[in-house]
């Protein structure tokens, strides 16, 4: 049931829409692909401005962050990279609540395959449109119009809150990463992924890995006297699919030991050769491995290397051994602890909106949350909007799931805010 208070709450979250909505839009007008996120920061800073939320730069270069031991090595330079973060009552007492989402976004190509240009939001039939408009900046319009809506309704947030709005979610974690470097800590976090409204129980282990294959260039009058390097990749693919089954094939922690296939293989990229008329000289793959909980990002490197170097000794030819590098994510699985009052209390806010309980969802890929249980020990979950088409064509968003993760942060935070309020002693 649901007191005076907060229906008041209730009915803001349904005045906002309209700006929750506007916001989402000019987000998605920000096409925040790696190294082109300026435009979706400067416009996540203008509406902290606009809502009277303080906003503070938060730097990937900070001093320190470089040997930070969760940091991933980029192969870009952070100088000027930053993510945004408002964070309010940080020296007031009682547990600090986090909400923590991403502005960046994977590439939309082939644009061409798109209904309409993926940084030009539309709606249709309940569902608004474009590149990241699920993941995740209705999500973010979402947690950060959650705040206003209390606000609205009147009631004071006076315990440590902070929004974080971060970049490089999509490659190294390294945004949400830094903000635990710098004392954007918490006690509890909240993520809005486009999961929908259902507790985040786990998440996989990811490990992005390139494999570089030198070939021989010759003209094409006489392929035999080069050596194709496209050709001499494809023989490592059986390989790499092998991997998969045989770390699938580990034992598991619960609950995924009763998931039928959780770790998955992505052959992302491959790139090779110049021209059509020579021999190509080389070949490129980028691929993403899953691992389960408790095994190691080094464990798993060792897994792709041993089983490169294997393939390579079993080709049995006069090719190079390819070239194996790291490049994005090496990050730990983990599984959520169910059990605290954060979730508790997430699960009681959801209930008092639709009348059951949350399911839980348990995932086969990873999020920035792995940042707070790795590195800073923090519990927390995902929470978000439905979406489709996620990474894909024509990505889309339900609005009537947007409106309803609004009203559950809002209710969070206002019921969150009785949690941490100090409590008179029994008499």
């Amino acid at each position: 049931m649901l007191d005076a208070t907060e229906t008041r709450i209730v009915a803001a979250c349904e005045a906002l829409m309209d700006d929750t909505l506007a916001l989402t839009r000019d987000l998605v007008r920000g096409y925040s692909v790696l190294g082109q996120e300026q435009g979706a920061l400067d416009t996540m800073e203008a509406w902290f401005e606009r809502l009277d939320l303080p906003a503070t730069r938060v730097p990937l270069d900070a001093p320190g962050f470089a040997e930070h031991p969760h940091r991933v090595p980029t192969e870009w330079d952070s100088a000027g990279r930053y993510t945004l973060v408002s964070r309010l009552n940080p020296d007031a007492s009682g547990p600090h609540l986090v909400f923590n989402g991403h502005l960046d976004v994977v590439p939309a190509e082939p644009v061409d395959m798109w209904t309409r240009p993926p940084w030009e939001p539309w709606e249709q039939d309940g569902w608004l449109y474009g590149r990241g408009a699920g993941d995740m900046k209705a999500g973010i319009a979402a947690m950060v119009m959650a705040v206003q809506a209390v606000r609205q309704a009147g009631v004071t947030i006076d315990f440590p809150l902070t929004l974080q709005t971060v970049i490089e979610e999509e490659c190294t974690g390294n945004g949400a990463l830094a903000c635990l470097h710098q004392g954007f800590s918490g006690d509890f976090v909240l993520i809005p992924e486009p999961f929908g409204a259902q507790i985040y129980s786990g998440q996989v282990g990811v490990l992005w890995f390139r494999m570089q294959i030198e070939g021989l260039p010759a003209h094409v009058l006489d392929t035999a006297a080069g050596r194709n390097a496209i050709e001499t990749l494809q023989r490592y693919l059986p390989a790499l699919k092998a991997l998969e089954e045989e770390i699938n094939a580990l034992p598991r922690p619960a609950p995924y030991e009763d998931h039928p296939h959780p770790f998955n293989l992505s052959i992302g990229r491959v790139e090779g050769g110049n021209w059509a008329s020579s021999v190509p000289a080389h070949a490129i793959l980028e691929g993403r491995v899953g691992f389960p909980p408790g095994m190691t990002p080094g464990a798993a490197m060792g897994r792709v290397r041993e089983t490169l170097a294997a393939c390579h000794a079993e080709l049995d030819d006069t090719t190079p051994a390819p070239r194996v590098s790291f490049h994005g994510f090496r990050s730990e699985g983990h599984l959520v602890d169910l059990d605290t009052p954060g979730i508790r209390l997430l699960s009681e806010c959801h209930e008092a909106l639709l009348g059951e309980p949350p399911a839980h969802y348990l995932s086969t890929c990873t999020t920035d949350l792995r940042a707070f249980h790795v590195s800073g020990e923090i519990n927390g979950t995902c929470y978000g909007p439905v979406a489709q088409r996620i990474h894909g064509v024509d990505e889309c968003v339900e609005i009537d799931s947007i409106r309803h993760v609004l009203t559950t942060y809002a209710l969070f935070i206002h019921r969150w805010g009785r949690l941490a309020a100090p409590q008179e002693p029994t008499p």
